[in-house]
């Protein structure tokens, strides 16, 4: 077998890559766990999250929602479609633009994310449990001074 020596892009950009790498694992694994909780309750994570995000911040229009879920437009299209067919958002007109709609979670979508939320929060908080209060706190005043600059 032969084995390529890995190249060295200097300490700093190699610890760089290796972090974001780290990063990106992370988030999968969590994701993963996520979806594998969510799957049991007949949810897909992007439905999930437009349903939290209206249960936490109200009604809102497809823009606001594709923006605070980190989706695409027509990934969301598809998503409000499926939670109108089943009952868990209804869309009403837009009173400041006739060509928008806006977003509202229904009382069974409601019921939906009460049911799903505490237990999400609570595999959120096992999924850090490895991480005391400080190095949490300190985790993520590192991501946010990351997220920030950039």
């Amino acid at each position: 077998m032969n084995m390529k020596k890995v190249k060295c892009y200097g300490t700093r950009t190699n610890k760089s890559m290796k972090t974001l790498v780290k990063l990106e694992r992370v988030a999968l694994k969590n994701h993963n766990k996520t979806v594998t909780y969510l799957s049991k309750h007949n949810l897909t994570f992007n439905q999930f999250k437009v349903l939290e995000v209206l249960y936490h911040r109200g009604d809102l229009n497809i823009t606001s929602i594709t923006k605070l879920t980190m989706s695409t437009p027509g990934n969301i299209t598809v998503v409000v479609r499926n939670l109108k067919r089943d009952g868990w958002i209804n869309s009403i007109k837009d009173p400041n633009d006739n060509r928008a709609s806006i977003l509202t979670i229904t009382q069974k979508g409601i019921e939906v994310i009460e049911e799903v939320f505490p237990n999400h929060a609570d595999n959120l908080t096992d999924f850090f449990k490895i991480l005391s209060d400080e190095e949490l706190d300190t985790l993520y005043e590192l991501l946010n001074k990351v997220y920030k600059e950039n």
